[in-house]
């Protein structure tokens, strides 16, 4: 049966409407694939010198042992933000009379096929086979490759879990991303223990005692069944739906209903980045960045510019990273907004809201940054007025003129889908307008009247939303058949 899923899966690809489009893609991506291999290679042969400049008070066996658990950690967290469920391939089976498990093993192996996979065992088996394989032999040289094989499959399935229970609930997917950059943090920041300290106790011991290679395959082979499991469980709509409690739904949001249609449109505007695969990755990445006053504030040489940066990303990185693909999130039923009682000019007025919600959500978490200062709650103040009253404005303007469609079940990782001119265009306005205005200031010796002046613009941009909303309406009137027509183009 395996061999049939794959034949059809072949066939599915091969006719698809758009096959040159997703070959070209596919080249390009096998091309960087291949290159990133071959350094990784590259790297793996000459681990032993590497590891020997580096380490400079240690053997490299020594090293090597200490670095592989805090490499798998960190591959860990990428798999969680790049790693594709294999989920949808054979959902039109699940009518047919075929067994769950002849399903849910075919899921199960396909997600094996991953470059993740393959990294570790181009990147170690050199420095095995030409440092430990001579010098401890064969046997604790194969405990070594038993062990990168079992934990790889580990990670594998774990990140598969973890994004697969999170489809049912965000916050988990969330909550697992923070606990491993605490982890992180707790060993490079604050110093509270030592991941190589781990990782040598266990490698270490594996060249003397080989056997211990059998914990990591015993690891996989749990979280295999795990998955297994839960997959199984939840291979058919229904059976997801029943697991949930018979509550009010949690994507209902009471204050958005002194809003009217506009809150309407808001509510399901957040429902469709919780529950689809792209814009859920887009609003995860967003809350993300409200850690990066951790790398940026603990740097004393920081100055003001950097602090700009910072300030706006961390609380308009929701308006930048999910507008700039605005209106293509509802690309699939853009028509039947244009031909509702909704007005566009309410369809933009959600779009305002939504933006300043989340912003200000963000400059909220942000606040406790004022243990690094006063200073820089203060600017971080500024850039939150600068973005909920320009960068918003200059988002939508943008979206006038993007035509580009995007299939929300797709995810973020290697998907071009939905990028064109406008995104690339939209990036120069945002990251420079601000600089524009306050870099002449700062020249003349006036960065206080520079910030007030970005501060003022926030604000007036703020008071005058009604007038810009009308300018918009008007714009897209004149744009609003060549942008529906992009989106029809599968």
């Amino acid at each position: 049966m395996t061999t049939t899923f794959i034949r059809h899966e072949l066939k599915a690809f091969w006719r698809a409407r758009n096959t040159g489009k997703s070959i070209a893609v596919h080249i390009v991506i096998g091309l960087m694939l291949l290159y990133l291999l071959a350094c990784a290679l590259a790297v793996g042969f000459f681990m032993d010198v590497v590891l020997k400049k580096i380490f400079h008070q240690e053997t490299p066996v020594v090293a090597f042992c200490g670095i592989l658990l805090m490499y798998y950690l960190f591959d860990l967290l990428s798999r969680m933000q790049l790693q594709e469920l294999p989920t949808l391939r054979v959902q039109p089976y699940l009518q047919l009379p075929i067994k769950r498990n002849t399903l849910v093993r075919y899921l199960s192996f396909a997600s094996l096929v991953s470059a993740f996979n393959l990294w570790p065992f181009i990147l170690f088996i050199p420095f095995i086979l030409k440092v430990i394989a001579v010098n401890f032999g064969g046997l604790t040289a194969a405990a070594f490759i038993l062990s990168i094989f079992g934990l790889t499959v580990f990670n594998n399935y774990l990140a598969l879990y973890v994004k697969r229970i999170a489809s049912l609930n965000g916050w988990i997917f969330l909550a697992a991303s923070v606990t491993l950059v605490l982890v992180g943090m707790g060993d490079f920041k604050w110093h509270l223990y030592s991941i190589r300290n781990f990782s040598y106790l266990f490698f270490g011991n594996v060249i003397l005692h080989p056997v211990l290679a059998v914990l990591p395959l015993l690891l996989a082979a749990v979280i295999f069944y795990l998955n297994f499991y839960s997959l199984k469980q939840n291979l058919y709509l229904e059976e997801m739906v029943k697991h949930k409690t018979l509550r009010k739904s949690t994507t209902e949001f009471p204050l958005l209903n002194r809003f009217g249609i506009i809150g309407d449109l808001v509510a399901n505007e957040i429902k469709l980045a919780l529950r689809n695969k792209r814009p859920r990755s887009a609003l995860i990445m967003s809350s993300f960045f409200l850690f990066y006053g951790l790398i940026f504030y603990t740097n004393p040489r920081m100055g003001e510019l950097a602090r700009i940066f910072v300030g706006m990303f961390m609380t308009g990185i929701f308006i930048i990273n999910y507008g700039q693909f605005m209106y293509g999130w509802q690309a699939t039923h853009f028509d039947g907004l244009m031909v509702s009682k909704v007005t566009f000019t309410d369809f933009l007025k959600a779009k305002y809201l939504l933006f300043t919600t989340v912003s200000t959500a963000a400059f909220l978490l942000t606040l406790p940054y004022v243990y690094f200062g006063w200073h820089v709650v203060v600017i971080q103040s500024v850039m939150y007025l600068w973005n909920i009253g320009v960068n918003t404005t200059v988002v939508l303007f943008f979206a006038n003129r993007n035509g580009k469609r995007i299939d929300l079940s797709k995810g973020a990782a290697f998907n071009w889908e939905g990028v064109g001119i406008t995104q690339l265009l939209l990036g120069l306005p945002l990251l420079a307008l601000p600089y524009a205005f306050f870099m002449p200031l700062k020249y003349f010796g006036y960065p206080n009247l520079g910030f007030a002046v970005l501060a003022t613009l926030g604000l007036i941009g703020l008071l005058t939303r009604s007038y810009w909303i009308k300018v918009l309406a008007a714009d897209f009137e004149k744009r609003k058949y060549k942008v529906t027509e992009g989106f029809r183009n599968k």
